[in-house]
């Protein structure tokens, strides 16, 4: 049976579920609700950020299908740019390569605010290594790297202008001034 079949023998015609659909959608407006989007478009819409790296020179070859997960040391902790520019309603994909963990925190917020002493812990790493679990001002914590794979793409929308600070939580990445700042333009 077609939908339209289906619509038909229901007694609900294609104008009443257009109709349906949009009154959804104002009350949607309405309320506030986060699934009420409008468009956004030109070069501030959307910008990409690299969250770490895999080094293509050195010494000794990385070969990742040899080493999916590999150790941490040839990992470039840096978030390229450190400041990434978008429109507010735009969205910054943070690219993430190696065991990494993105943290957002509110405009104002600054790396000296962090605390750093509140640790989730890693399995098999020493206690004084973990990811910072600081709930002050943060808006985004991304997934845990303990239990999704090394690279991903997680993708961050920013409602409201200001500039965000974002973090890496794992502990001596942080330490170490992986961080980096969007700023959203009305």
């Amino acid at each position: 049976m077609k939908r339209r079949d289906v619509l038909t023998s229901a007694g609900i015609g294609s104008a009443a579920v257009l109709a349906g659909a949009a009154g959804v959608r104002t009350a949607a407006r309405e309320q506030g609700d986060e699934h009420a989007h409008h468009a956004v478009n030109g070069p501030l819409a959307n910008a990409t950020v690299s969250f770490g790296a895999w080094p293509a020179t050195g010494d000794t070859p990385l070969d990742r299908t040899a080493l999916p997960t590999a150790p941490a040391a040839p990992n470039i902790h840096q978030l390229l740019p450190q400041t990434a520019t978008i429109k507010a309603g735009g969205s910054v994909n943070f690219i993430v390569a190696g065991f990494h963990q993105i943290a957002v925190y509110a405009p104002g917020t600054k790396p000296a605010d962090i605390d750093t002493s509140t640790l989730i812990p890693i399995p098999g790493a020493p206690p004084v290594v973990g990811l910072i679990d600081d709930p002050e001002n943060r808006i985004f914590r991304g997934v845990s790297p303990v239990t999704v794979d090394q690279d991903r793409v997680e993708v961050v929308h920013f409602g409201k202008r200001g500039t965000y600070l974002v973090i890496c939580t794992v502990s001596v990445h942080f330490a170490d001034n992986m961080f980096g700042w969007v700023r959203v333009l009305p």
